[in-house]
């Protein structure tokens, strides 16, 4: 039988948090059963266990490890609970390093009642002080810019123009950006901060879903992709115009679509990625 040229997930990688039913073993055998090419980890799937074999186990299931989710969350009132982020950014690059992903990705954090200036610059700070560790291990530190609406307590870094901020202030080829469409895509800007991203090589990842309309929660309803009115093949072209033929991460929060069965899901996924992005 030949194969269908339209039936491609090369590019495909899906995020353990999208399917989070499954643990990391079983999500690795579905992944690579579903034809699946790339596998984002996040952390709390490597709890108790070795990084470096949970990477050999991905790579021998025929799936590639695009990266480590999440570290940041940089900015405190007290110095101490800075260092102790600081810290913990370390393991994650230690972690990232022995599963063998090339980047880390930074949701940097936020304090209510702190500034937006003082959060970032102890955003940038937090950063600079793991790029030597970084460097070491030759792990990528991708900042995420968050959506708005979660400037409060989750993350200062706000849109694509902050994050390229972020990225000149810290110039080091390490540090780059973790495009999510559910962030981004209302931006005025888009286009112009995208073009400068790409110019300077700082886009490392590119994350996919929806924007849900209405949305109930403003965390957990994404969209998967089709479902909502982000117009994810402009963003697409926008960003393969200009070179970029990296994987496209599936990265959904849906309690709507958690409440379903984890094989279901993943095919909606296959359909998905194939029908809209």
């Amino acid at each position: 039988m030949t194969a269908d040229p339209l039936i491609d997930f090369s590019r495909l990688c899906v995020h353990t948090i999208t399917t989070k039913g499954w643990e990391l073993e079983e999500a690795v055998d579905r992944y690579a059963e579903a034809g699946l090419s790339g596998v984002t980890v996040w952390r709390q799937w490597l709890e108790g266990t070795d990084p470096t074999r949970a990477g050999d186990r991905i790579r021998g299931a025929g799936l590639k490890v695009v990266s480590l989710c999440r570290g940041g969350f940089y900015p405190a009132f007290q110095e101490k609970s800075r260092i102790d982020s600081i810290e913990d950014n370390k393991r994650a690059i230690e972690d990232a390093a022995g599963l063998g992903a090339p980047l880390v990705v930074l949701v940097c954090g936020a304090v209510p009642g702190q500034s937006l200036e003082e959060s970032r610059k102890q955003i940038r700070d937090g950063i600079a002080a793991t790029l030597p560790l970084a460097e070491s291990l030759g792990v990528k530190l991708a900042i995420e810019p968050l959506h708005p609406m979660y400037a409060d307590d989750r993350s200062a870094i706000n849109s694509l123009a902050s994050a390229n901020d972020m990225c000149e202030q810290l110039n080091h080829s390490l540090v780059g950006i973790a495009y999510d469409v559910y962030h981004l895509w209302w931006d005025p800007e888009l286009e112009a901060q995208t073009r400068r991203m790409i110019d300077t090589n700082r886009l490392f990842a590119y994350h996919v879903c929806d924007w849900m309309t209405p949305t109930t929660d403003l965390l957990n309803d994404r969209g998967l992709m089709g479902e909502g009115c982000i117009d994810l093949r402009r963003i697409r072209h926008l960003l393969e115009s200009q070179g970029f033929n990296g994987m496209i991460e599936v990265e959904v929060f849906s309690t709507r679509w958690w409440e379903k069965p984890p094989g279901e899901f993943l095919e909606a996924i296959k359909q998905a990625y194939l029908q809209y992005t």
